[in-house]
Parts: structure tokens; C-alpha cells; sequence
């Protein structure tokens, strides 16, 4: 079991920066491939991107490559998401979650464990 605890987030205006963070707390959590993924209202759930276990490979979707990081720390078993130049169009609850998976998977579903969200609102 993996428990995920989000902090961070909040209301921004457009251009605006904000840092997320989740702190794992339960099984080994260097041995889960982290995400990060938001929804917007009535819209499904869809990743912006993902950490490998010791953090070498990341992935980001098209919408915030070159915008957002995901970092982690693994002896703080911690993993962030940076934003920055944010866009109206981010705000959204965001979610991390984790997976057991060896390598970065993108879907909702190959997820195990999640954070209760957090809420992240851009003004333009």
C-alpha cells in the first residue's frame, strides 16, 4: 500500500508559476514510476507527465512540454510538479498517483495508487 498526500496548488494568474508536491508515505516508494495528471471540468482524466523510479526518464504531454517538470526526491519520498508560463487553459484538479510498472505508462487506468487532488486555477 502507498499512500499519497498532495500539497500545493491554487489560484495563479496567467503566466504565473506553482509548484505541486506529493509525499508517498507506506510501501518503497523508489520503486513506483510516478505521475501527474489532471481534469478539468467535463473533461476526462489525462496525464501531463511522469517520473521514472530513480528519475532518469520523464515524460510530459504535448499541451505542457517545455512549461512543466516532474522532479523527485526519493530519500524525502516526495515527488514535485513544476509549472510555469501557465495558461488558462491548466486549470484543472491535478492529481499524482503511482505505478508499480517498470517503465513510464501514460494511462489512467495503469495507475495504482492517488493523491485526493488538488486544485490549480489560472486567470487570464
Amino acid at each position: 500500500q502507498v499512500q499519497l498526500v498532495q500539497s500545493g496548488g491554487g489560484l495563479v494568474q496567467a503566466g504565473g508559476s506553482l509548484t505541486l508536491s506529493c509525499a508517498a508515505t507506506g510501501r518503497s516508494f523508489s520503486n513506483y514510476v510516478m505521475g501527474w495528471f489532471r481534469q478539468a471540468p467535463g473533461k476526462e482524466r489525462e496525464i501531463v507527465g511522469a517520473i521514472s523510479w530513480i528519475g532518469r526518464r520523464t515524460y510530459y504531454a504535448d499541451s505542457v512540454k517545455g512549461r512543466f517538470t516532474v522532479s523527485r526526491d526519493n530519500a524525502k519520498n516526495t515527488v514535485y510538479l513544476q509549472m510555469n508560463s501557465l495558461k488558462p487553459e491548466d486549470t484543472a484538479v491535478y492529481y499524482c498517483a503511482a505505478d508499480s510498472a517498470l517503465l513510464i505508462e501514460t494511462t489512467v487506468g495503469n495507475y495504482d495508487y492517488w493523491g485526493q487532488g488538488t486544485q490549480v486555477t489560472v486567470s487570464s
